[in-house]
């Protein structure tokens, strides 16, 4: 008897541009002068992405705006996130410990170290006005620069799912 193997090859397409964003100012301040600049009204997500692994607590905050008009969604998300990790050696006498603590730094998008923000847009619809957007975000004195980048590059764009 013969058997027949089914191979499945699907990839699932996502419709997303993806702006890295440089600057120094906090999250919520970048949120600000995006909403006050860019005509967008980004809040914060009730819940932040949560990449956390034994003794680290890693977690990004997320800002999300959804646009009924246009049929597009915006997420800005922090590229770093800092934690504390604490060590505990036990040395050779009865009470003591030595404790050390030392700061990790992770990225969300390893392969784009540089930058401090990122801004993902995804549009249901086949032309989205990117130029104009990159424009307006240049435009912010706070903010150094606003560039695309290409999806296709990324090697961790499984760090980019947010629902």
């Amino acid at each position: 008897m013969a058997t027949h193997k089914l191979f499945l090859e699907y990839e699932e397409k996502e419709n997303y541009s993806l702006l890295a964003i440089h600057c120094s100012e906090e999250a919520y301040k970048v949120a600000y002068l995006l909403n006050k600049y860019a005509g967008l009204q980004l809040k914060r997500e009730d819940v932040d992405l949560d990449y956390s692994r034994e003794n680290v607590e890693i977690m990004f905050p997320l800002y999300k705006y959804t646009d009924n008009l246009e049929y597009s969604t915006y997420y800005l998300v922090a590229n770093t996130c800092k934690s504390v990790v604490t060590t505990e050696t036990v040395t050779a006498s009865l009470f003591s410990e030595d404790t050390s603590e030392k700061t990790v730094i992770t990225y969300l998008l390893p392969e784009v170290k540089k930058a401090d923000f990122f801004l993902k847009i995804h549009s249901e619809l086949d032309v989205f006005p990117l130029r104009k957007l990159l424009g307006e975000i240049n435009k912010i004195k706070q903010i150094v620069t606003t560039y695309p980048i290409e999806v296709a590059t990324i090697k961790s764009k499984n760090n980019l799912i947010f629902d």
